[in-house]
């Protein structure tokens, strides 16, 4: 009889940086470049197309005023990057950066489009639900904004969504605190928009009416049980690949509420390469969606290994 236990990943070094190096979110760009988000150090870092069995030098490109998390391509090389104050006064801002005709060594410049009310309290992860529809998780308010991105002009954020699954919750874990809702992805194929709500250990779904772009009924949910922070959807699957950025794996997880349990594909047993596993996102190459990821780490800065000791943060290259 078949089993129903899906293989382990096969996980290998695409780029390191050095320890406590936080990284949070990455994009990746038609030619399979990457871009990633370094949380604590206010940084945004740009790597060469990874090569299989060989790893690439990173790039810093543009240091920030404050901690930045989520990025998102809204169009070819234009994209939008959260930044903040989630930890201490809670401003937060969207910053955007045209890398159209960029060549790597040349200056990036991220401008700012927009500052968030006073109600905003930590942006973290951020996804497009349609070409110009852009939402934005809030860790520490414990709702989603929607922020409507006109070919010129200003942005104008409202709220799309709060729900109490989306709340932080006070915790007595080590610091950072833990957060509430934290990684957005949307399924365009069922219309749903997916997320993750770390402290209170939920994985959850809510529909999105296709004409208005707004929530359609009461979320609802899908998988719980564990720290879930960041994801990629495998829609021709019907799973997502979510990490628990604490306790170090990936786990593959369906889509549909009550249709199979939740499946560890790697870091069980434990493995160092996965020490702090943040946020995913399918390699651009022909045939490589649903196959291989590029996934964050950060080597334990958060939730230290055994022996305490932090190791490098890497951006991983994931085979599933």
């Amino acid at each position: 009889m078949a089993s129903d236990i899906p293989h382990q990943a096969k996980l290998s070094v695409a780029a390191s940086f050095l320890p406590h190096f936080f990284l949070e979110n990455l994009a990746i760009r038609r030619d399979n470049s990457i871009l990633v988000t370094v949380a604590t150090r206010k940084e945004l870092w740009y790597l060469p197309p990874p090569r299989e069995g060989a790893q690439v030098d990173p790039m810093r490109l543009h240091i920030f005023d404050q901690f930045v998390s989520g990025i998102v391509e809204h169009k070819p090389d234009r994209f939008y990057i959260c930044t903040g104050n989630a930890y201490t006064t809670h401003e937060a801002y969207l910053y955007r950066l045209d890398l159209a005709g960029w060549a790597p060594g040349a200056t990036a410049k991220p401008e700012l489009v927009l500052t968030f009310p006073k109600e905003a309290r930590g942006l973290n992860g951020s996804c497009l639900i349609a070409p110009d529809t852009l939402l934005i998780a809030d860790t520490f308010a414990g709702l989603i904004w929607r922020v409507d991105l006109p070919p010129s002009g200003k942005c104008e954020p409202r709220v799309w969504l709060a729900h109490e699954s989306m709340a932080h919750i006070a915790d007595t874990l080590p610091p950072p605190p833990q957060p509430g809702i934290n990684g957005i992805r949307y399924a365009s194929k069922t219309n749903f928009l997916y997320y993750t709500s770390t402290g209170q250990k939920l994985f959850m779904r809510v529909r999105v009416d296709p004409q208005t772009n707004d929530p359609e009924g009461t979320p609802e949910l899908v998988d719980s049980g564990t720290m879930a922070d960041d994801f990629c959807i495998d829609e021709d699957a019907g799973v997502a690949y979510v990490t628990t950025h604490r306790e170090n794996t990936i786990d593959r997880v369906p889509l549909k509420p009550n249709s199979g349990s939740r499946r560890s594909v790697a870091g069980q047993p434990f493995t160092e390469l996965l020490l702090g596993p943040s946020s995913g996102a399918w390699s651009r190459v022909p045939g490589e969606y649903g196959r291989v990821a590029y996934f964050t780490t950060d080597g334990g800065q958060t939730a230290p290994p055994p022996d305490k000791i932090v190791r490098s943060a890497k951006i991983l290259r994931v085979e599933f």
